[in-house]
């Protein structure tokens, strides 16, 4: 087996877009999209982890791996480690948290997260790009990421901070947060058992959990600028590029 695991949860009760994983792009459903991009990356083995028999049959039916998780969970990260512990016995040591709902990522950035990861200096990773426009760092829906340094320069930072307003101060270095994360074992393993934060819950964003607990989250720099399905915008948004 190898040393990297990429686990997609994925569940049909969306509040934004329901049955979001379901909706077809090119006359295939999103969540099979990922999959594939997944697949393509070659880092390992690929899992969705639903709480959903329809998803989960539709997984099955494409010949990819899926697990049945519990239909309570408080977040994805949750779902992720029930998987992890159950479907893999906690034995992989790498594992990557692809969300179900970016279908135009390309699979080399899911590469170039695990290759840094398997060095072993942080204990999460995620990636991020350029904020292109106002209207882009001014959109509550688009997530941005602070970092210590230029990473469109060094490629790779150190995560300060996580936002969803806008933000004002051109000093920092602020780029569009890509949801893709990856976990070494033992960061795994930590932040699951650490009692979700203050910031993590009035922002509504996971990571900040392990940033108000001293968890280093490196930042690396894609070119690239996957959309994030949403809303009913964002799929007509993705189809028209999709489907050309």
């Amino acid at each position: 087996m190898s040393n990297t695991v990429v686990i997609i949860p994925s569940r049909l009760k969306a509040k934004r877009l329901p049955n979001k994983p379901l909706k077809l792009i090119n006359k295939k459903e999103m969540i099979l999209h990922v999959c594939d991009l997944a697949k393509n990356s070659g880092v390992g083995k690929v899992l969705v982890a639903t709480p959903d028999k329809d998803i989960f049959q539709l997984i099955k039916k494409n010949n990819y791996n899926a697990y049945l998780s519990l239909q309570n969970h408080e977040t994805g990260t949750d779902r992720v480690f029930e998987a992890y512990k159950k479907f893999f016995s906690e034995k992989p040591s790498i594992i990557i948290n692809l969300q179900g709902d970016m279908p135009s990522l390309k699979p080399s950035t899911i590469s170039k997260l695990n290759e840094h990861l398997a060095k072993g200096s942080c204990d999460m990773a995620t990636l991020a790009s350029s904020i292109k426009d106002d209207s882009e760092n001014e959109n509550k829906n688009i997530v941005k990421v602070i970092t210590k340094d230029d990473i469109k320069n060094s490629e790779l930072s150190k995560a300060i901070d996580f936002v969803r307003d806008p933000v004002s101060d051109k000093k920092l270095f602020v780029y569009h947060h890509i949801g893709i994360y990856g976990f070494t074992k033992n960061a795994l393993n930590k932040y699951i058992n650490l009692k979700r934060s203050n910031l993590e819950l009035s922002r509504n964003l996971e990571q900040m959990r392990a940033l108000e607990n001293n968890m280093k989250i490196d930042v690396l720099y894609t070119d690239s600028d996957p959309l994030s399905v949403d809303t009913e915008a964002d799929l007509e948004e993705i189809k028209n590029l999709m489907e050309k």
